[in-house]
């Protein structure tokens, strides 16, 4: 199978830092589910920034669907993963000023490919808002509500909805689980895997927890895979 996500030498350092990240291969497949976990300072978030293109790599190659992400201008490669790419944050990062729905719809404001995906699957954005809020649990009478005045569990549900609609193929979560009880996580999670499920997205998910590994397809330590993390062989 064809990964939907593949590193190939990757390697990358702040300005007058040592290498911080050095990975020979890694790859994420199609619809597959990963739990990624690594102590604070491993490098967890500047991987994220490399995997949307945000950041660019010192060397090795960063493929999405087999587009090289550095091969791409500044510009184009925001579209592309605006496209392709779906992202919860820890601090979820809603407007608070704008309502439930006008955060989850932003996606499709700047992809027209996730604009015209959800209009073929719901029949138009405003309907695919609706129900990507529903099946993750937030009633309708909070759509409308300013997101900055809902709750830290009700936030992270928008957060899951605007990272899913138009069904991107990625869907990249960064510790959105860290300020939830166990039994909140575990009900999180479960309707975040439906809903990759039902839009066919893979699932990169990153977090301390290692509590909730078993639920994933696979379980990976940044600190294996990364060899700049490793001990030099003497």
């Amino acid at each position: 199978m064809t990964p939907l996500l593949e590193l190939t030498d990757l390697g990358f350092a702040w300005p007058g830092q040592p290498e911080l990240l050095d990975i020979r291969h890694f790859t994420l497949a199609p619809g597959e589910t990963l739990f990624l976990r690594g102590p604070s300072g491993s490098g967890k978030t500047t991987l994220l920034g490399l995997l949307g293109g945000v950041q660019k790599a010192g060397r090795g190659r960063v493929a999405l669907l087999g587009q090289d992400l550095a091969a791409l201008s500044a510009a184009a490669r925001d579209r592309f993963r605006v496209d392709h790419t779906g992202y919860i944050f820890q601090q979820f990062n809603l407007l608070p000023f704008l309502s439930v729905r006008e955060n989850v719809a932003l996606p499709c404001h700047f992809s027209r490919l996730r604009r015209d995906r959800a209009r073929q699957r719901h029949g138009s954005v405003a309907t695919a808002t609706a129900a990507l809020l529903g099946h993750l649990g937030l009633p309708e009478g909070l759509h409308e509500r300013r997101a900055g005045t809902l709750s830290i569990g009700q936030q992270q549900r928008v957060a899951a909805a605007r990272a899913l609609i138009g069904q991107p193929e990625l869907v990249i979560a960064d510790e959105p689980t860290s300020a939830l009880d166990a039994d909140a996580r575990e009900s999180f999670l479960d309707l975040l895997f439906a809903e990759c499920r039902a839009a066919g997205s893979s699932l990169l998910f990153v977090s301390h927890d290692r509590s909730l590994a078993g639920l994933f397809d696979r379980d990976l330590s940044l600190n294996a895979l990364n060899r700049a993390s490793q001990p030099a062989e003497t």
